[in-house]
């Protein structure tokens, strides 16, 4: 009877001076698109994160002008929640880790 052979599992380490990927925060960024009107980003901006009316406009022309911008930023579970708050208001959201 044979038994089960298991490949054996590499895992990665960090190189000397750089911090393990845990300690990296996420972040969540907003793309540019076509669709949305500049006010009603600043809106969402506004409503889902709380921004004072200056840090959601200045958040919404860097989408409009710079083609995306940094939303949000934390643990992995707390951005995935905002990119699928953004995709509910209709936005074009993503994650990723910050770097």
């Amino acid at each position: 009877m044979g038994g089960v052979s298991v490949a054996p599992v590499e895992i990665e380490r960090p190189e000397a001076g750089e911090a393990p990927s845990s300690d990296v925060p996420w972040i969540t960024l907003v793309h540019n698109d076509p669709v949305n009107l500049m006010s009603y980003v600043t809106y969402v901006f506004r409503t889902y994160f709380g921004y004072p009316k200056e840090k959601a406009e200045k958040l919404m022309l860097d989408v409009h002008h710079k083609g995306r911008a940094v939303v949000s930023s934390g643990s992995r579970e707390e951005m995935e929640r905002d990119v699928q708050a953004m995709h509910g208001y209709g936005l074009w959201a993503t994650l990723q880790q910050d770097r």
